[in-house]
């Protein structure tokens, strides 16, 4: 099998830079709340937390 890869660079202006940076900092706000759920069960509970129960913090989030 054989496997390429392409390589792009992305020039941004002003605004399209601050229309990416919204949603980045939207998920970025949300994965570090999930591991902290994550790890907050761990230590309290010594319970694992899985992606289904991830996944219902976020539609409540």
């Amino acid at each position: 099998m054989v496997k390429k890869v392409y390589k792009f660079r992305f020039y941004p202006t002003v605004e399209q830079e601050s229309m990416l940076l919204k949603p980045l900092a939207c998920v970025r706000l949300l994965y570090n709340k999930a591991l902290s759920a994550r790890i907050q069960a761990w230590y309290e509970n010594k319970e694992r937390v899985n992606y289904k129960q991830t996944s219902a913090m976020l539609t409540n989030w």
